[in-house]
């Protein structure tokens, strides 16, 4: 049975193999180390999924709590996948945060989930990875 709930220790180990059994792993710097440290300390909302204590999905977001959650990452194990579990981080993840509005970027291969699940597609976007590209 899979068990979800919110927690502040997962373990840089733990975090970076479900980012590569997903494919998530390829959009993140799993050969980083410190900046996965840094993920996981600066998230204020991880809400992860286990099967028999061994962590099968992560929902990883920073939130104020009031207005916005930005649900950064969300990685369930390839072995787990379409089972629902990745709805239900999003789900606990919303119910942690009930008045903020939950925001997320997807990856190119999700495109296509998050209508599915109920999710709104905004145009609205804009990302900045160099500030020299600021006029």
């Amino acid at each position: 049975m899979i068990q979800y709930q919110i927690e502040e220790n997962v373990t840089l180990e733990e975090f970076r193999a479900v980012l590569l059994n997903s494919t998530l792993g390829e959009r993140r710097p799993v050969d980083e180390p410190e900046r996965l440290l840094a993920m996981l300390q600066h998230g204020n909302l991880i809400v992860t999924a286990r099967d028999n204590g061994k962590l099968i999905g992560v929902s990883r977001s920073l939130t104020d709590y009031s207005f916005c959650t930005y649900l950064s990452d969300l990685a369930v194990n390839q072995d787990y996948q379409k089972m629902g579990i990745g709805t239900e981080l999003i789900r606990q993840t919303k119910l942690a945060t009930p008045k903020a509005k939950l925001i997320l970027l997807s990856a190119p291969q999700a495109v296509g989930y998050y209508p599915k699940i109920g999710m709104t597609k905004w145009e609205q976007c804009y990302v900045l990875d160099d500030v020299n590209n600021l006029k």
